[in-house]
């Protein structure tokens, strides 16, 4: 089996793996922040990182998805099986469509809701949306069921990321691996 492949290039590496983490901090802080019972002052920090790193997220989204766009990832390999490689393709767009309606639906479900994003407040920008309940839940609602839809695509892609990596050993992951030369 192969074990150096083509790899991504540098930037769509880095984007993956900024985008990544931030997500991997974003879904713990966005599940704790809601709970009943959560001491005022932690969930007030929780919310105000949720939103506030969600709120940067959508350039660096808005960036990797016109990079990813403008430049074909390299070719998987040929053993890989076609129904995998559709069932790549399907779980890479979805992933990117629920990457860029998380960020939206909260941030319109926020400032619908009448709420602040600290971080747009402070350098002086608007809300951009008048408060409304109807508009605030809607976008509450669509930003729930998104985010359970993102952690069971998640789930299948690092399922599938550590397939490659631990058992297959087919040089996949190592394509987009951020330290590779």
């Amino acid at each position: 089996m192969p074990n150096r492949l083509p790899g991504y290039r540098p930037p769509a590496r880095w984007l993956h793996w900024i985008v990544a983490v931030a997500v991997l901090v974003m879904i713990p802080a966005g599940l704790v922040m809601v709970q009943e019972g959560l001491a005022r002052p932690v969930q007030d920090t929780l919310f105000i990182l949720h939103k506030n790193l969600g709120t940067l997220l959508i350039p660096v989204i808005l960036v990797r998805v016109i990079y990813r766009l403008t430049h074909r990832p390299p070719p998987l390999p040929d053993t890989i099986p076609r129904w995998q490689r559709r069932a790549a393709a399907l779980s890479h767009g979805m992933l990117y469509a629920l990457l860029v309606v998380m960020p939206v639906s909260g941030f319109v479900r926020v400032r619908a809701g009448g709420y602040p994003i600290e971080l747009l407040d402070r350098l002086g920008l608007g809300p951009w949306i008048g408060k409304s309940e109807p508009l605030a839940d809607a976008a509450s609602a669509l930003h729930q069921a998104a985010a359970f839809l993102l952690i069971a695509v998640l789930a299948v892609h690092v399922g599938a990321a550590l397939q490659h990596a631990l058992i297959r050993r087919d040089g996949v992951w190592s394509r987009m691996w951020p330290g590779r030369g």
